[in-house]
């Protein structure tokens, strides 16, 4: 084994004991990948928060080990951002995920909106969900997050801006903010529909922030009305259209970096 502790990821549910049992998968990745013996000593997070070093006693189809110790990190950002994302064509939704997850967003919500390309069963939705929540699992493992953010099933925008979760902060990027009326007959770029402009002065700590993006194709004027509707601000970001898979972490990098703990 390197001088490199190896990282893993486990469900909390299979610490009992003081002993671990890892999942098929990870423990496929520690002897079959890194080939591991017993005796050597890794890291698990449990995806809550809490890291436990752990001695690794048998491996095979269920590796197990022995904990060693446990720590709470404390590696998330202040800022708790949620990913409204539109669902993408092809494997665009694997990339968006792994950077949302690298630049800490503690949700990922996948919707499908008037252009929304793709097409599927509830059923095969749900499998996506399920790979895209497994490559935020392997993301949160190689940026070192304690947490795993979830990624929940597609479901309609309506239905998530019907619900109206409460947030400290609702941003919705579009394409087309410079050109919604503002109040009195103005123009919305006139009243803070940049970026720049919509975003408070400060956050406090442990803020809860929205960010709706759009598919490739952008949201349609009247989805941005329904969530202006609900509070949302609608923003822009310049002269130049980002593509669906740039613009979500693009924006929460400039979060994290404003308000959270992106130095």
């Amino acid at each position: 084994m390197s001088s490199a502790v190896r990282r893993f990821t486990i469900a909390p549910d299979r610490i009992a004991g003081g002993r671990v049992a890892f999942d098929r998968e990870e423990s496929r990745h520690l002897s079959r990948v890194l080939r591991l013996r017993p005796g050597d000593t890794v890291i698990a997070a449990d995806g809550a928060g809490r890291d436990y070093t752990v001695r690794v006693e048998t491996v095979g189809e269920i590796a197990t080990g022995t904990v060693l110790g446990v720590a709470a990190r404390e590696v998330e950002s202040p800022l708790r951002v949620t990913l409204v994302q539109s669902v993408p064509k092809g494997d665009k939704m694997e990339a968006i995920v792994r950077a949302a997850t690298e630049l800490a967003v503690i949700r990922v919500v996948p919707v499908l909106t008037e252009r929304t390309i793709v097409a599927l069963e509830p059923s095969r939705w749900r499998d996506r969900a399920r790979r895209w929540q497994r490559v935020a699992k392997e993301a949160a493992k190689q940026c070192g997050r304690a947490v795993v953010p979830p990624v929940e099933v597609p479901r309609p925008l309506a239905d998530f801006l019907g619900a109206d979760e409460p947030a400290d902060l609702r941003l919705c990027l579009w394409e087309g903010a410079a050109t919604i009326p503002g109040e009195g007959g103005g123009q919305a770029g006139l009243l803070g529909t940049t970026l720049a402009a919509g975003l408070p002065a400060s956050l406090p700590r442990g803020a809860r922030v929205h960010l709706l993006i759009g598919p490739e194709g952008g949201l349609s004027r009247d989805e941005v009305d329904a969530a202006r509707a609900r509070a949302w601000r609608v923003v822009g970001v310049g002269p130049r259209i980002l593509r669906t898979e740039t613009a979500g972490p693009a924006i929460i990098a400039i979060l994290q970096n404003r308000f959270g703990d992106l130095a």
